[in-house]
This record gives structure tokens, sequence and C-alpha cells, in this order.
């Protein structure tokens, strides 16, 4: 039988100057039309480098030393690069993870749309723009024919996502590789581009290859599952028979690290420890061992792929372990310590309790008795947007509209919503690396804005930032020791001799070994380098640390490592944080309380628990429905509609309710007033007109959330058919 995609025992490597990566090793998969595979693992797994082998995309270095890779029973290894060209593109497509650095920010969006239409198949330049036109339209793109002669930097990242896949669909390709095709992207737009993808692989007939690390999108899209590790499979099977009946422990591991919707809040993440091992120099037997709990020596023997288990009808489930285990662990068990000595494996090891005692910020009637440590009130943020010959324009970017919440001391508020909806903004202003317009943020009852100079660089020894991306925000050319001396010394705080102290302490407080010191920030894994910033942030002993999207680009292994020590360090220090997050399931892990935050304005604010269960504002409905879920049935069971749209400008905002133009409940008033702040229960708080529980008109809105300083909205000239047009008629299931 020949597949759109057959690998058989696929081996690539990547020669290096002193060392050779076997970066794929003796790989077997297939996948049939109209069928999605599932590739899930670690960053360095080998799952990139799978997709870059079949597309023949390999880096410098990089060559298939074995096996063979045919696309509808085509042989391309060995292939000649002219014949190779002709296939890429053409038969086999791919859509890859960075939408901005993969898109020509020279060319229009319709001349890269229809390249390969007059590459492969040889049509006219008027013709290829019509297809452009056909593919763009075919992927949701709103009003594709004025957006043929965009550039990609005028488009939001989603927008710029769905061309990409338009470009991989132009010539029809029999096989779709998508990698990592909504990494880093808001819920809202990750379930849009899964659904759409979905949509064309029923429409067009292809076989999909999905890479992803995320065990909650496969969950909901693929039809198989295959997990790499160390560049070999280590488990593969069908989606459900995988999430209900896993047998290798390192996808029962990958499973557990995953923060979800009914973690128990005083519970730990579980997390696989140590690291991937190096594939310049891969271990000996079963690659896994080091990292496993229930590894002996027969583990030093190299397991193979084979059957486990009673096979259920018509199920195809292969494991490459010595010691299989039964299934996921239970989240959901009641705490007990990790066991003190390394189990022993038996021919179906028993799964160990995934959660354990993690002490958390004091919760229940004692809550409110904390100390108000941060109060921000009012807060107003706009940029102006310069163009023309004096660069002046008179318009500016509404990024935060009126804002207020307080912070007490050792809790943790998380800030949710959309990219560009002034998230990040506020972290700026709140840490006072940033002044605002209006409003106040205070610190223990004192207005920052009214300090400078020297009082204000003390103050912000009790106000730091953990940056999102960890890489970035170190100096590569300095050493940690010195990165962590810096803000000591800058703060005049101790002698070189306490200085070194303080900073092996920080090392250890974060788990990194003292010898770190000596080491540059390339010499790190992702994980270890946000490890480095938690104990930047933590050098000036801070009362109040914002964490602006902490793990948004680490692996679930990794991220539960650092949700976990994120919570021990509250916990001993008594730390307020302030967690900046588009991933609901994150903050809901870490957060006492939640505001949900749209186009600058605070549209819902209250306890997290309550924010979950009954939200009371259809955005935050919206953003909740959209999470994946790690469960195959409960996410295909879920509702398609989530959050529909793209996100508004900021420069020109709709009038009243900023989220009408794309929710269901919308009505003329909408359009004409500005909802006010709501209550719905103890310090739970919404804007809504229409919202999807009733108030409580006895009740006076919670004081975390007052509308201080009322902005009157303004409508400019200018606004698009989409900002000023009555919505439409709201959905059936609202009671206005």
């Amino acid at each position: 039988m020949s597949y759109p995609l057959e690998i058989e025992n696929l081996r690539t490597q990547i020669r290096l100057r002193h060392s050779v990566v076997q970066a794929v090793s003796d790989l077997s998969l297939h996948i049939e039309a109209g069928e999605t595979l599932g590739l899930v693992g670690e960053s360095g797994c080998g799952k990139s480098m799978t997709g870059l082998s079949i597309m023949g995309l390999l880096p410098p270095g990089g060559s298939i030393v074995g096996g063979s890779v045919r696309v509808d029973g085509r042989e391309l290894v060995g292939l000649p690069e002219p014949e190779l060209q002709r296939v890429r593109g053409n038969e086999v497509a791919m859509v890859f993870q960075d939408s901005m650095t993969s898109l020509n920010p020279t060319r229009t969006i319709g001349y890269q749309v229809a390249e390969p239409v007059r590459r492969h198949l040889g049509a006219g330049k008027a013709e290829a723009r019509e297809r452009a036109l056909e593919v763009l339209g075919l992927v949701g793109l709103p009003r594709p024919a004025e957006r043929l002669d965009d550039y990609p930097h005028q488009l939001s990242g989603g927008l710029r996502q769905r061309v990409l896949i338009a470009m991989a669909l132009a010539c029809g390709p029999k096989v779709l590789i998508a990698d990592e095709p909504t990494t880093a992207m808001d819920v809202t737009i990750q379930s849009q581009i899964l659904h759409l993808l979905d949509d064309l692989k029923k429409r067009l007939g292809m076989a999909v290859l999905l890479i992803t690390h995320d065990m909650g999108v496969v969950a909901g899209r693929a039809d198989r599952v295959h997990v790499m590790y160390a560049g070999q499979l280590v488990e593969r099977a069908g989606t459900t028979e995988l999430f209900d009946a896993m047998a290798h422990p390192y996808t029962q591991g990958l499973l557990a690290s995953i923060p979800q919707l009914d973690q128990p809040p005083a519970s730990t993440l579980y997390s696989i420890p140590g690291i991937p091992p190096d594939l310049a120099d891969p271990p000996r037997g079963c690659r896994f061992a080091a990292r496993c709990p229930y590894a002996d020596a027969r583990c030093e023997t190299e397991p193979t792929l084979a059957v486990t288990g009673p096979a259920r009808a018509g199920a195809e489930h292969e494991v490459a372990c010595w010691h299989p285990v039964e299934g996921p662990l239970p989240r959901l068990a009641a705490p007990t310590p990790a066991p003190s000595a390394t189990p022993t494996p038996g021919p179906t090891a028993t799964a160990r309790p995934a959660t354990e005692p993690a002490p958390g910020p004091a919760t229940g009637p004692q809550e409110d008795e904390r100390a108000e440590l941060v109060a921000v009130t009012g807060l107003v943020r706009e940029f102006p947007v310069r163009s023309g010959l004096f660069g002046r324009s008179g318009l500016s970017v509404k990024a935060v509209s009126d804002v207020s919440f307080t912070v007490r001391r050792g809790e943790t508020f998380g800030l949710v919503g959309e990219s560009g909806c002034g998230k990040s903004t506020i972290g700026r202003m709140v840490v006072a690396l940033d002044r605002p317009d209006r409003g106040a943020v205070a610190l223990r009852g004192e207005d920052l804005a009214t300090l400078g100079g020297r009082p204000l660089r003390r103050r912000r020894r009790d106000l730091q930032l953990m940056f999102q991306d960890p890489y970035a925000s170190l100096d590569p050319r300095v050493r940690v020791g010195a990165t962590l001396r810096e803000p000591l010394e800058i703060q005049g705080i101790g002698s070189r001799r306490e200085q070194d102290r303080r900073i092996r302490e920080l090392l250890a407080e974060v788990g990194l070994p003292g010898s770190a010191v000596d080491r540059y920030p390339h010499e790190f894994s992702g994980g270890q380098r946000q490890r480095i910033g938690l104990a930047r942030a933590l050098a000036l002993s801070p009362a109040l640390i914002v964490a602006d999207e902490p793990v948004s680009a680490l692996d679930v292994s990794i991220r539960s490592q650092v949700l976990n020590l994120m919570k021990r360090l509250q916990a001993t220090h008594e730390l307020s944080y302030v967690v900046i997050s588009h991933d609901l399931a994150v903050v809901k892990y870490l957060a006492d309380r939640i505001g949900v935050m749209y186009l600058g304005r605070l549209v819902e604010v209250g306890p997290a628990a309550e924010i979950y269960a009954a939200p009371a504002h259809h955005y935050t409905a919206g953003l909740i429905d959209s999470i994946p879920v790690p469960d195959p049935r409960a996410e295909r069971s879920k509702p398609r509609d989530g959050v529909r749209g793209e996100l508004p400008s900021p420069v020109h905002p709709p009038s009243g309710c900023r989220f009408r133009t794309r929710c269901p409940a919308a009505q003329a008033i909408c359009a004409e007033e500005l909802p006010p702040l709501r209550p719905f229960g103890p310090g739970h708080a919404a804007a809504c007109h229409f919202p999807l529980r009733e108030p409580e008109p006895d009740r006076p809105a919670a004081p975390v959330a007052t509308l201080a300083t009322p902005v009157t909205p303004v409508t400019p000239a200018g606004r698009t058919t989409e900002q000023t047009a009555d919505p439409s008629t709201p959905d059936s299931r609202r009671t206005p």
C-alpha cells in the first residue's frame, strides 16, 4: 500500500566541527490521506529535524545517512536538488513555527503566496495572483483582496500564520508538515489556526504531520500520536489509546507536567527530572534511563518498539521500554511525599502520584486580612503614533485605559488576555520602568510617579521584573556571576565578600550549581536561563515580582519545574507576584486572583477559582473555551466558537464596549455606552451589559477594580466598518 508519506528507518546526522549529532535515529512512520499524525516531545528530541529531513532543508552539516522517505511512493532520499525543488512546496509543504521570520519582509503577501504557483505550476502573473486570492480566502484571511499588497509587518501574528498556511496550500500538496504552528500564540488565535488546519485537511484530503510539544494540541487534532525522545520513537498509538493507557514513563511525565484547570492549587506539578542527553554522545541502552524512576541494569540494553498490554479492538500501541507503566499519573491523588529511593521496577511499574505538599499563599478568610502592597488606580497610558513629514499624526495607541486593581502581600495576581491588550505595559508601570499618563501606582501607599532619582531607585528594590525571553534579557558577553552582582552594586549593598555569598545563596535557591557564576548565558538551557532571570529578580529581596510570560517559550517539563520553583520561593519569602500570561492554565495554577484584560481595559476581575468556574464576561468564557485540554474526548466535544475574529486596532478601538465587535451577545447599547464594572460575588466584578450571570445589584463593586477615573470613549474619524457597524443579533443562549 502506498501512503502520501512513508518513512522507514530514517537516520539524520548534523556534522559539527568536533562532533556529529545523531539528530534522528531509526525513525519509521506513515500517514494516510486525510489523517493527522501528531509528533510530540521536548525541544531537541528530533521532531523539527524529522520535518526538515522530509523537506530536504537540513541545516549546514546536516545529511540523511540512512533510511527512506517516500511521498506518494516516490523516494526523496538521494533525489538531485533540482528534482527535489520540484517536489518541495508542490507535493509536500511545510508551515514553519515563526511566521515573522519565515516571510520575506521586503515582499508583499500577494507576491509570496503567488510565487510557488508561478514556480511549480507555470502560471502567469495574473493567474498566480488569482490563485493567491483564492487560497487566502480559503484560510479565512479577512478581506483577502485588500491584503494582497500588504507587507508581513502590517499583519498580526495570527494573520501571518494564515498567510504561511496559504503559501503551503497554494499548489495543493499531498502532505502538509505543520511545525509548532501555534507555539507562543494566544489561545484564541491558536484555536482558530488549529480549527483551520482541521477543516482544510478534511476538505482537501491531505496527510498532515503535526509537530508540537503541547499534548493538549494533539489531543484534539491528531488521529494517531508518535512520541519522540532523544532522536528516537519511544511510543506510538491512536490518540485516545495513548492518553488513556500510555505505557512509556516519558509520555506519562509529559502529560503530568501540564497544569490543568482542575489542578489543585496546593499541589506541586510533576516534573521530569534532569535534561535530555547530548545527542553528540548519546548514552548506551535506553536514552531515557538517566531520567527514569524505574531504570535498572536491564535498561543498559536498548529497548525496541513492541506491542504492549492487551490490544484493544483495532488499536496499534507500541512502546520501547523494559518497564512500561499503566496509564497516566493520578493527578488528583491524595498528596504524598516523593519516594526517597528509586522504586524497584517491575514488568509493569506502578505509577507514582503527581501531587505532593506544596506550601502556598494563605487562602480563605485570611486572604482579605493580608496587607495591601501595591494599588493600581485609574491607570491610563497612550503612545503617540508618529507619521508624516514632522512625525505627528494626532493619533495614539490606547494601550491602557483606566485600569485599577490591588496586590496584597504574599498574593499572586494574574493578568490575562490576548497579545496587544496592555498587560506588559501595565507590568512596566508597576515596576516603575514607565510612567502613566493618568492614574497612580502606589507601593505601600506611596505614589511612585511622584518620586525620582535616588528615592525611586531605592523603592525599586521592592519591585522587580522577570522577562519573557530569558536569553534576550541576559547580556551574552557577561558571566552569570557578574549579572547577579550588578543590582547589588547599583544599590550599594554589601562588601565584595558579602555579595559573593549572596550570589551563591541565589544560585542555590533556584537550583543551579555554584559553578554557574563563571559561565555565559549561551551555556545554559532555556529552563536554566529562566532560573537565572528569577535569581536576578530575587537579588534585592523584593516584595513584588512582575513575571511577564515567564514560561511561554519553555517545554512542558521545564515549565513545570519553573512554576514549582516560583511557588516555593513565594512561600519561603512571602513574595507577591503579578503574573502576565496568555496561558490561562498557568495563571489558574499560580494566581489567587485574576484580572482579564481586553484592548486596554479590565473587563473582569475576581478570585481565580470563581473566574474559571463561573465567568461573567463573554470574553473570559471564550478564553477558557479556547484552552487546549490534554484529553481527547473533552477537547473534541468542546464548542468551536471560542473568541471569533481578530483584535481591533488599539489606535481606533470600538466605541462603547470594546469587545462588542467579537461578542455573540452584543446589542445596540454596546456601541453607545461603556459598561461599568458590576459585582458578581465577593471580590468578583465584570464589565458587560449582557453578562453570562445575573449580577448582584445590592452589593457594591469590589474596590480592587473600581473605575476611578472614567474615560469618555472617542469615536475618531476613519474607523473601519467592522468597528462601527451594529453588532449581530445576540446569541439565543444569552439573556439580556
